[in-house]
């Protein structure tokens, strides 16, 4: 099988968004949420990702609610629970019309200023009532302007617990940015990825919770790429090597839209430690002028590069088993 670990369900109904916007602007928790039909959903699944899944030959999705839109730091706590319910459940809907090809992974209702009790509950109702095997975690609710806490902190752990007891992974992912000298895609997101592989070296969460699995998204932002710079870093730390300290459980996906950089990450970091991922349909969703395919379809770039077949393999299915246990329980 090739299982993708990082879809979001980007093309929802417009209704769904738009009903957010009112929620916000209105100060209404309550907004009557609209009907959205089946086949409105199956028509935004099948024309989109349905589709694309077809062409690029990919077996199954781990699919989750669109990250810029959970918008942490636009709604207040309550606001933001409704709001993670509803797009929970739209993923749960998804998957219940296409079983074999999407599993949910849930958003979760941070806000700043506020503990993780709603977050913990609501993974406790995607995970144990709606199947999901996994969530999305935000480092920075403020949408670019880091105001809480590192993700080594105290602050977190009671959701680290949670996380442990059900064992599902969390996807590090922020949300929009907020911040003008930060463009959500194009650096929030990659900052937010080196950042929280920073914060994670400078601390020693995994001695407290050794089976706690993190995947960061987007080839691990900078962190392939300053490889040696890390390195250094846990050793002026004093530090073990980042093997032994950070990467039994950390893992990066190949959301990386060129080859050269995929061949980079697959160069520097163990196989083992490698997710497939795509993204689709998200950041970048136009063709390459270069290879004249979509920049997006990143298992083009698995296929063409000079590793082993077993290599594949495991990047493509076997990693990710790995580290979302819950798979191999609902889909084998």
């Amino acid at each position: 099988m090739i299982i993708d670990c990082h879809g979001h369900y980007t093309t929802a109904p417009e209704s769904h968004f738009k009903w957010r916007t009112n929620q916000i602007a209105n100060g209404d928790d309550e907004a009557s949420y609209p009907e959205i039909s089946d086949d409105e959903i199956r028509e935004s699944i099948e024309s989109n990702q349905l589709k694309l899944i077809a062409e690029r030959g990919l077996d199954m999705t781990i699919f989750s609610p669109r990250a810029s839109a959970m918008g942490h730091h636009e709604g207040n706590q309550k606001q933001n629970v409704i709001w993670a319910e509803r797009n929970n459940d739209l993923i749960a809907r998804v998957v219940r019309l296409f079983p074999s090809k999407f599993v949910g992974v849930c958003q979760l209702p941070q806000a700043v200023g506020y503990d993780l009790t709603a977050s913990i509950a609501e993974l406790e109702r995607c995970v144990e009532e709606l199947g999901f095997i996994g969530c999305n975690l935000n480092p920075d609710p403020s949408g670019g302007h880091w105001n809480t806490k590192p993700l080594t902190d105290e602050y977190w752990f009671p959701l680290y617990e949670k996380m442990v007891e059900l064992q599902v992974p969390a996807m590090v992912h922020v949300t929009a940015s907020c911040n003008p000298n930060f463009h959500a895609t194009g650096a929030h997101y990659i900052n937010a990825d080196t950042t929280a592989f920073m914060q994670l070296l400078e601390g020693n969460l995994f001695e407290k919770f050794p089976t706690l699995k993190f995947i960061i998204p987007h080839g691990g932002g900078a962190v392939p790429y300053h490889w040696g710079r890390y390195r250094g870093l846990a050793d002026m730390l004093k530090k073990p090597s980042l093997s032994e300290h950070l990467m039994k459980n950390i893992f990066f996906d190949t959301c990386v839209y060129h080859q050269p950089g995929i061949d980079l990450l697959l160069e520097v970091i163990e196989n083992k430690n490698i997710l497939f991922g795509s993204e689709m349909v998200g950041a970048v969703r136009g063709i390459d002028p270069l290879t004249g395919f979509f920049f997006d379809d990143t298992k083009r770039y698995i296929d063409a590069a000079k590793i082993s077949q077993p290599e594949k393999r495991a990047i493509f299915s076997e990693n990710v088993k790995n580290v979302f246990p819950r798979l191999e329980i609902k889909a084998y």
